[in-house]
């Protein structure tokens, strides 16, 4: 036994291996503890939010502070795994309250431990988003929906802006009243340098005020088609129907003609058919009113489709279709449009007329000699 002390008590680097042994133990103790009390912690600080979480299960919010939680653990456990060490007396290290080492290790650790609060903050932030935006579903308000993500955004960048003046106030004693005058006097220059984001930040507060589309919405704006999956602080994606992921600045939203295509009462479809020239005017009259009363008549089309013989083609006589289908549906149009067309096909073959190809006739003409 007393081998076993005298070997603890070996002294490296001005700790003995006793104290060593402590910091891999508390280490060690931390790392395999963590995810034990980070879950049950979370799930008992979850309690406190039960009565507004709108049926969102605890797994959710324990999954959203897992990580944080265990940050914040291992940040103190690391903390006090070091407290048991020191530094040799002959590196002659500086005090903790003049600049040196122990006061970088010190206002690292509280930098650290502030940075986790954070982000706990933010966490906390993601979870109230989810609520609101349960609550918006069970309304089926699409401006909510929309509305809520800038929300979020804009409490997380107040708890950041927030968290670091108190760690440049508590922890390096910053006088934060003396920074936010320089920055208002340095304020023209920044927004100088940041024109074009303020333009897109403006141009957010002009698309919630004014609601020109809400999230959800299919628009048509710089020659881009998709629909609104979100609205930040600069910027609007669209998920086009490509399903390619575009980002368009707020100003251009605002600024460039907007084309809502789901505020439309009707989806236009508008094109041509060529028959023959060989077709007579009875068999294309024919055709013209039986395509007219298919479209009239259709369940899903309204009472404004012209059919009607618009041109002499090149190598066709033109028939314009032009019918309004009563769907906002992507796909029903398809298949409606689908179905026009087949029925229209089988009525110029009922008339015994055919549909005209790019083609060209050449006459030669012979000038015979006389023998």
């Amino acid at each position: 036994m007393e081998d076993f002390n005298q070997f603890f008590a070996q002294e490296f680097l001005g700790n003995s291996i006793r104290d060593y042994a402590w910091f891999v133990l508390i280490i060690l103790a931390g790392l395999i503890f963590k995810r034990f009390v980070s879950k049950v912690s979370n799930r008992l600080f979850f309690r406190l939010f039960k009565s507004y979480s709108r049926d969102i299960q605890s797994d959710k919010f324990v999954e959203l502070m897992h990580k944080p939680v265990g940050f914040t653990i291992m940040v103190i456990v690391v903390y006090i795994a070091f407290s048991h060490l020191s530094f040799p007396e002959h590196w002659e290290m500086a005090p903790r309250d003049k600049f040196g080492i122990w006061m970088i290790l010190d206002k690292g650790y509280l930098v650290l431990l502030y940075s986790s609060f954070i982000w706990i903050f933010m966490r906390l932030t993601d979870f109230l988003s989810l609520i609101m935006i349960r609550r918006a579903e069970e309304l089926e308000s699409k401006y909510s929906g929309q509305i809520i993500p800038f929300f979020i955004d804009f409490i997380k960048i107040i708890i950041v802006i927030f968290g670091v003046f108190i760690i440049l106030s508590s922890i390096f004693k910053v006088n934060v009243g003396t920074l936010v005058a320089g920055l208002g006097i340095g304020g023209l220059a920044i927004a100088l340098a940041a024109k074009e984001t303020l333009e897109n930040l403006m141009g957010s507060f002009t698309i919630f005020l004014d609601k020109p589309f809400v999230v959800g919405d299919m628009v048509r704006v710089a020659g881009i088609t998709g629909v609104v999956e979100k609205v930040g602080f600069r910027s609007t994606r669209l998920r086009t129907l490509e399903k390619s992921y575009v980002t368009l600045p707020n100003k251009k939203m605002v600024d460039s003609e907007l084309d809502n295509l789901t505020l439309r009462t009707f989806r236009r479809s508008n094109f041509t058919v060529g028959v023959t020239y060989s077709t007579t005017p009875e068999q294309l009259k024919a055709i013209v009113a039986d395509i007219q009363d298919y479209i009239d008549n259709h369940p899903n089309t309204n009472q404004e489709g012209k059919i009607r013989f618009h041109d002499f083609g090149p190598s066709s006589l033109d028939i314009m279709v032009l019918f309004f289908v009563d769907t906002m549906d992507w796909t029903t149009y398809l298949d409606v449009k689908q179905e026009i067309l087949y029925k229209i096909i089988e009525i110029v073959k009922k008339h015994g007329a055919d549909f005209a190809y790019p083609s060209t006739s050449v006459y030669i003409e012979k000038n015979l000699k006389p023998g």
